[in-house]
């Protein structure tokens, strides 16, 4: 059984392997964004507890229904591949739009 599996895990194709450790790195730089935005807003940009709620809903909501709609978008469609390389230029694009809106340190 342990060899058939290593067997597998050989098979695969290095595109395979570098796009998981793509998607696992932007997944976990996105996670610590997400976990950070909340604090940032309240201390830095000064925003009530109920706008964070707001902000976060209205995040929330148009997720969920980007999802779903892109699923029944994928289903249709033949070029997943290019869906999955959009989502990730979206994400990326994101995370520096986040980055560059960062207050720079001043000596």
């Amino acid at each position: 059984m342990h060899q058939i599996a290593s067997d597998t895990l050989r098979q695969m194709p290095r595109g395979v392997w570098a796009l998981g450790f793509v998607s696992l790195l932007m997944d976990v730089s996105s996670e610590m964004i997400h976990s950070l935005l909340p604090l940032f807003m309240v201390t830095v940009l000064g925003a009530s507890a109920l706008m964070v709620g707001v902000i976060e809903g209205i995040a929330e909501s148009t997720a969920l229904i980007v999802k779903v709609f892109s699923g029944v978008l994928s289903d249709y469609a033949a070029a997943c591949r290019n869906g999955l390389v959009w989502a990730r230029l979206v994400q990326a694009q994101k995370q520096v739009t986040c980055e560059a809106s960062r207050p720079s340190a001043r000596p």
